[in-house]
């Protein structure tokens, strides 16, 4: 089954860009998801069982930091593929 994960993740730090382009560029290395960025949210697709392995191990390290807020959306659907115009 295909899925969609929007995330925003809010390290509560001073400095909390950092974390934030680490998960990111975590979340690349793994060749099977397609990862989009943009200045709110991270969206990530994929098949179900992989992104939420990719996620469990991901947002596990970066718990690592204290104080690590995330916030997910998921679909049961691939919405990288999803065309908006009508």
């Amino acid at each position: 089954m295909k899925t969609s994960v929007e995330i925003s993740y809010y390290p509560l730090l001073v400095e909390y860009i950092p974390p934030i382009k680490r998960f990111i560029a975590c979340l690349n290395q793994y060749e099977n998801l397609v990862v989009k960025t943009n200045g709110m949210s991270t969206q990530v697709f994929g098949e179900y069982t992989q992104v939420m392995q990719v996620l469990t191990t991901e947002i596990e390290k970066a718990f690592e930091l204290p104080h690590s807020v995330f916030v997910l959306k998921i679909i049961n659907a691939d919405l990288n593929h999803v065309d908006g115009s009508k």
